[in-house]
């Protein structure tokens, strides 16, 4: 096997990654925008700071999936 290329173990390792990063970032995402742009009450999303993060991670977990 030539030094360059990648186990299984090591692409799994590394979607694995990628997934676990965007749910971070993805979450923080969320959460900053509950801070600074959300609203009081009438926004299903925006109005619960748990629901934004939750909906940041889910669109993060999409994203690092995706790529």
């Amino acid at each position: 096997m030539e030094k360059n290329q990648m186990t299984p173990q090591d692409r799994r390792k590394k979607r694995a990654m990628k997934i676990a990063l965007g749910i971070v970032l993805g979450g923080l995402a969320g959460y900053l925008y509950y801070y600074f742009i959300g609203c009081d009450g009438t926004c299903p999303i925006s109005s619960n700071p748990i629901r934004s993060i939750l909906y940041g991670s889910v669109v993060g977990t999409l994203l690092g999936s995706a790529f």
